[in-house]
Formats: C-alpha cells, structure tokens, sequence
C-alpha cells in the first residue's frame, strides 16, 4: 500500500490508497476526492467547524461496505474530539471535530465521502443554529416534486417571517435550512412537525407527514424528524456516497421555481466537476446560514 505525507501547515497528514477506484462506474479514485475536498476546503470548513460530524465512511468504495461513525476512530492527537453523551441509553464516547483542512483530509483519508454535521456547536450541544426538513420524494415522484413541496414550504415560512435557504441532497431530493440563533430542539422540532402537518392537510396528494413508506408513494414525506440532538445532516457542498459522484449543493430559489416552471430539475443535479464553477458565480449560498439572525420559538399549542 503506497503512503505519503502531506504538510499542512505545522502539521503532517499520511494519505494512503490514492489510486483506489471509490466509485467504479465512474473510475474517480480517492485521489480524486481529496482534491475535490481540498478545493472546497474554503466554503465547506465554516460549515463544520465546532460541531461534531458523522462520518460516513465506505472503505471499498461504493460497492463494498459502509458505515456511519460518530465516535473518533484512531486519530492524530491535533484532531478536535468533544464528548457526547446520551443519557437514554447511557452511551458516552468522543465524537470528531473537522475545524481545518488538516483534520479534513485526515478524514478523508479514511475513505470518509460523506460528512454530517450536528445542528448544535461544541459550546452548545443542546442549542441547535438552524431547522432542516428534508424533503424525500417516494417514487414515481421525484426531485421535480420535491422542488414543489419546497416552495409550498417557503411560503408557508415568510407567514412566520423566517427566511429559508434549499440545498440539494444528493440524490432526488431537498432540503430546506431555516437558520436561527441558538434555540432549543423544542422549538425547532417542534415547528418543523407542525410545517409538516400544515403542508399536509393542505395538499394531501402531494405530501405526507408520516414516516411509514407505505404512505409515501407518489408523494413528497416532509421529513421533520432531523430536529433532535443525536441526529445530524449531510453537510452543504459534501459528496454524496451514490452510485455516481454528486453533491449536497446550495441552489437558489430561483432554480427551484425554474425547475418547476420548465419541469426539468436536471440542473439541480449538482456534480463535483460542477462545483467551482458554482463557487466562482454565486459564491457559498448556504454562507448566510450562519450568520442569519432570525429566531424561531416553541408554537404555542
């Protein structure tokens, strides 16, 4: 197995299996995705950084085994660690922290695709800085009503005065970002499940709220359920572990209005060659989910 080391800044990185095949349909190597990540490092950092992030490693690449890792595995002693602990279950363990591109390629190094940020921050776990509904389609429908369930959403979030900023998944879905100043999992959970169950009521062959499968067919499932501290979410301008490369992109309104208006959501299919091209003429949409300052409260009941 062929290593080398990287110096990044003061510190040395060892990379290793550069040339492993991730994803054989298309050929792009390990290689491949580290200068992806590498490139990004700028606009995807901010996004990670003071958080615990789940790992979502594939070894072999796509056709092999993968796995979701929240506890830190075996590690340099720079990478950040903050402990975890989840009363319920009696669980505690270190989680990783990727604050800088060293600790970055570390774990991509590991064969780490995809990167999932909590919502809350190492200094307030328990203080979310943002909603997510994640918008899956269940087939036949797919990205083209996602799209339309996310501007029902919209509108449904300018009653209430929030703005909302959509990001791709990935895959044939969405998902809508609601940044807010820290708040509690109470008020973000809390808001996100009545969302889902007013889009419901209102268009019942186009959305469900429920999380059995069985209902999801031809419908777009407003998944509220994101909102909770244990659970985290594929990060903006992360790769995707799908069977070709693709990645969880900021898009705008505009595109999501255009995709519904012309019926093709092809350009919200977002690549990793597409990318730089994205950067250099919209910059990091997804910048003012950090800094937004807007509040989002418990509905009163």
């Amino acid at each position: 197995m062929t290593t080398m080391q990287l110096q990044i800044g003061d510190r040395a990185v060892q990379v290793s299996s550069l040339d492993r095949v991730l994803w054989p349909h298309t050929g792009t190597t390990k290689a491949e995705l580290l200068d992806y990540y590498v490139r990004v490092a700028p606009v995807l950092l901010p996004h990670l950084a003071d958080r615990p992030v789940t790992l979502h490693r594939y070894p072999t690449g796509l056709t092999g085994p993968h796995f979701f890792q929240t506890r830190t595995p075996p590690h340099p002693s720079w990478v950040r660690t903050v402990t975890l602990s989840y009363p319920r279950t009696g669980k505690t363990f270190e989680a990783p922290v990727v604050d800088d591109l060293a600790a970055l390629v570390w774990a991509v190094n590991l064969a780490t695709i995809e990167f999932h940020p909590f919502l809350g921050t190492v200094r307030e776990l328990a203080a979310p800085t943002a909603m997510v509904l994640d918008l899956d389609p269940g087939p036949p429908a797919g990205m083209l009503e996602a799209c339309t369930v996310a501007l029902q959403l919209r509108r449904e979030l300018a009653t209430r005065a929030l703005s909302s900023y959509p990001k791709t998944s990935g895959g044939k879905g969405l998902h809508v970002y609601v940044p807010t100043t820290p708040t509690s999992y109470d008020a973000t959970k809390g808001l996100a499940r009545e969302l889902a169950r007013v889009l419901a009521a209102r268009h019942p062959d186009q959305v469900v709220d429920r999380m059995a499968k069985a209902l999801r067919g031809g419908r777009v499932f407003v998944d509220w359920s994101q909102n909770d501290p244990g659970k985290s979410t594929i990060a903006p301008w992360s790769v995707r572990g799908s069977s070709r490369p693709t990645v969880s992109a900021p898009v705008t309104w505009r595109e999501v209005e255009e995709a519904v208006r012309t019926s093709d959501p092809q350009a919200l299919l977002v690549t990793p060659a597409d990318v730089p091209r994205r950067l250099d003429d919209q910059g990091d949409l997804f910048a003012e989910v950090l800094s937004a300052d807007q509040q989002i409260v418990v509905p009163s009941s």
